[in-house]
């Protein structure tokens, strides 16, 4: 069973059809097209064809004006990476699929580790166990991409509220716009702002600097005070 997930489509171009720009973008959607092939052919050539998507088809942001770091909409190589591991979940069955993403994670770098984690919320339900385990992994380093990557709509439906909260907290000590936290209105507590507002009192007595984003979280205290109250399995 497949998720429903949000299309984030190539970014548009208003270049002449035979440019420079549209002659790259073809050659990038031709050899994701090409690498599905080989994935539906032989799965195992998943490995390959997921170390090379960054060089296939680039590292650049999705959406550049809005979010230039790729933070919140990924990149490129992590579209075509996410697209690589659907397919692949067409043609596993539950347990290969499990090991080979475990695989891809481990053995991979960080850019194809950020891969796997975007294309969580994609992937059937069987994985969701060592999904789980993939996040915790990425929100434990120290790598804003891997964090963000985490935080998005898989963390979303299948964190638990406290491993929610920590995942909250380490983009905020990360420098990680909470923009890439999906579902950070309705899933924040009063307990997440407790967290903040200490956070906030330890950077004002060592002078440090309170981030937009953390100062937006300290805001929404009223918010809260207008909603439902959570019930124990974190939901309104």
């Amino acid at each position: 069973m497949m998720r429903n997930h949000e299309d984030r489509s190539w970014p548009a171009t208003n270049v002449p059809r035979g440019s420079t720009v549209v002659v790259l973008r073809t050659a990038k959607l031709g050899w994701l097209a090409g690498a599905e092939r080989r994935v539906r052919a032989r799965p195992t050539a998943v490995r390959e064809e997921f170390a090379l998507a960054g060089q296939a088809v680039g590292t650049e942001p999705l959406r550049p004006a809005l979010d230039p770091e790729g933070l919140v909409f990924g990149t490129a190589d992590d579209r075509a990476r996410a697209r690589l591991l659907t397919v692949l979940a067409e043609v596993l069955p539950a347990g290969l699929l499990e090991n080979e993403i475990e695989r891809l994670y481990r053995y991979g770098d960080d850019a194809q580790r950020r891969g796997v984690l975007r294309a969580l919320e994609l992937l059937p339900v069987s994985v969701v166990r060592l999904g789980l385990e993939l996040v915790a992994d990425g929100l434990s380093s120290d790598d804003p991409q891997l964090i963000a990557a985490a935080m998005g709509p898989f963390a979303a439906e299948h964190l638990d509220q406290e491993q929610w909260r920590q995942g909250v907290m380490a983009c905020l000590l990360a420098g990680v716009t909470l923009s890439a936290v999906s579902r950070l209105v309705p899933r924040t507590d009063g307990e997440l702002l407790r967290m903040a507002d200490a956070l906030a009192r330890e950077l004002r007595a060592t002078g440090g600097e309170i981030g937009p984003d953390l100062r937006t979280l300290l805001g929404m205290t009223v918010v809260l005070a207008l909603v439902p109250p959570r019930s124990p399995d974190g939901r309104r």
